[in-house]
């Protein structure tokens, strides 16, 4: 294995890692389209999931592994504690993977050691070395992460890497766990790994790191400058508390100034090649995906993926921008795959051309999706002359990413106005197929809406997030409505696409209701079983 290659491995957790940050739980099948999307964006490795942590993760993985871990696919991996059993589950799920790893860890720092460990030292030097080898007994390729190595003692660090090595470990990942690190001191611990620990020739050095002080992405480009080769990251940067460094933002830094980086990775200065395997043109794509199905909107001033990123109001940004497009602008915003908004399709155009222009958007659907695709197309066709890019995106994502089909929207009508007392009619179909119609006043039609569902589904909760984005420019729009409910310490997330607003905030708020739904249903099956369970141990 070559441990010094000319380009940088681009590692994504964002169904791992990026899954972690609050309110963007996914289920199996919203997991495995965004791993099909990895694919086509041209990641490395897809750390699919956490194997052990639940039985729809251990699925998560096993199906992703099964279905986009295929010879000419990406390396599927799964994380596991330095532990035996953790390790044994990886690996089951791993199975149906061409090219599986096992990513383990362990802390290293001597407040982990001292308060979440109460380990010493050696302990965990004994316990790396064995619980790598454990993996190695299962996979070829094994990562290891010493946890929260940005503060743990370098020499210890070095011993630590060391034995990880010479257990098998092809990878070695260096974690600035809690986003403490500056960019220097992270490009130093890098360097003094290259320096110290002597067998790091058999290694990948690679990166993982939060944002907890905006210094991820930073880190993560000092890093390459010292040695790392690798690079974990998540799209939109979402993850545990300020997320982690950007997939995005890492890409198109390395690719906008490959001539600076070009030197750290033993290419020509002025070499054209590309630093990494990253189709850039599916980055928007697979910002917008994950944004969606998270309900992680992206914030407008965002690099790289901002509504606003190559946006210019400034006077003077607009008359050099119409001179010479480099006067402000350092990319292209095709690059990312942000093609202008052009007209593709009407009213009149057919089911083949329908499905032919989403296959040229990266969309694989099933016949049973483009179905019901092609049907919500017609009915914004309808009502709008001119069909965008954007607005076929948006069907589809509306389409094809719902919660579990339980209660569904079968009428919203509203009354408003400056004098009037806003009041909502709703009709919903339960999920034994009963249509229930009830109504109620609100401050607003919105909240009049979500008072009524209410009424019908009668499932406590509360909205803590609601929020309303345009597609394109126009009276005639598709809104996009992103919501997210608390239901006890859980976060549950809806979205829905509608030219009338109104029907796509009810058809949200319905959506993320379904999910809680379902969830409070499956936990109530499992606490049936394990009474059940229990009952039968006691005989």
């Amino acid at each position: 294995m070559n441990t010094q290659p000319d380009r940088i491995i681009i590692f994504d957790t964002t169904l791992r890692d990026g899954e972690q940050c609050p309110g963007a739980t996914l289920n199996v099948d919203e997991k495995l389209l965004i791993a099909k999307q990895l694919a086509r964006l041209g990641v490395d490795i897809i750390e699919a999931g956490f194997a052990v942590a639940s039985p729809g993760d251990f699925e998560a993985v096993n199906r992703i592994a099964q279905t986009v871990g295929t010879a000419d696919g990406p390396t599927i991996c799964s994380l596991a504690r330095a532990v035996k059993k953790d390790i044994q589950t990886a690996a089951e799920a791993l199975k149906p993977a061409a090219k599986p790893r096992i990513h383990t860890f362990i802390a290293t720092s001597d407040i982990h050691l001292q308060y979440k460990l109460k380990k010493t030292r050696s302990e965990v030097l004994a316990i790396t070395e064995e619980m790598v080898a454990y993996a190695k007994s299962f996979v070829d390729d094994v990562e290891f992460s010493p946890e929260d190595a940005g503060r743990s003692d370098p020499e210890f660090l070095y011993q630590v890497l060391e034995r990880a090595i010479a257990a098998g470990a092809t990878t070695v990942n260096i974690p600035d766990t809690v986003g403490y690190t500056t960019p220097a001191e992270f490009g130093g611990i890098i360097k003094g790994i290259k320096e110290n620990v002597p067998n790091i020739d058999k290694a990948i050095i690679s990166v993982h790191g939060h944002n907890d002080l905006g210094l991820a992405v930073a880190n993560f480009l000092e890093a390459v400058k010292n040695g790392a080769r690798q690079l974990e990251c998540t799209i939109n940067g979402i993850g545990e508390r300020a997320g982690n460094a950007a997939l995005e933002e890492l890409v198109m830094a390395l690719h906008v100034r490959r001539q600076y980086y070009n030197p750290y990775l033993g290419r020509p200065v002025d070499s054209e090649e590309s630093l990494t395997n990253i189709d850039t043109q599916q980055i928007y794509k697979t910002s917008r995906l994950v944004s969606n199905l998270t309900g992680m909107l992206v914030q407008p001033n965002k690099a790289i993926v901002g509504a606003n990123a190559f946006a210019h109001e400034s006077g003077i940004h607009q008359d050099g921008v119409l001179k010479n497009k480099l006067t402000y602008e350092i990319m292209d915003a095709q690059l990312i795959g942000l093609n202008n908004n052009q007209i593709v399709l009407g009213k009149h155009s057919g089911r083949h051309a329908f499905g032919a222009r989403l296959k040229e958007l990266g969309f694989e659907l099933a016949e049973s999706e483009l179905n019901k695709a092609f049907i919500k197309f017609k009915e914004v066709a309808d009502k709008k002359k001119e069909i965008s890019d954007w607005d076929l995106e948006a069907i589809v994502n509306d389409e094809i990413q719902q919660a579990p089909d339980l209660f569904r929207v079968e009428l919203v009508q509203v009354s408003c106005g400056s004098n009037a007392c806003p009041t909502a009619t709703v009709t919903l179909r339960t999920p034994e197929g009963e249509e229930l119609t009830d109504a109620a006043i609100g401050t607003g039609p919105v909240d009049a809406v979500y008072k009524a569902i209410n009424r019908v589904v009668n499932v406590p909760n509360q909205l803590i997030e609601f929020s309303v984005q345009s597609v394109t420019a126009g009276i005639d729009a598709i809104g996009e409505v992103t919501i997210r409910l608390k239901y006890g310490d859980r976060i549950f997330s809806g979205h829905s696409a509608n030219t009338d607003i109104i029907v796509a905030s009810a058809q949200a708020y319905v959506n993320a209701l379904n999910r809680l739904y379902a969830a409070l249903k499956k936990q109530e099956e499992a606490d049936k079983a394990e009474g059940n369970t229990s009952a039968a141990a006691s005989v």
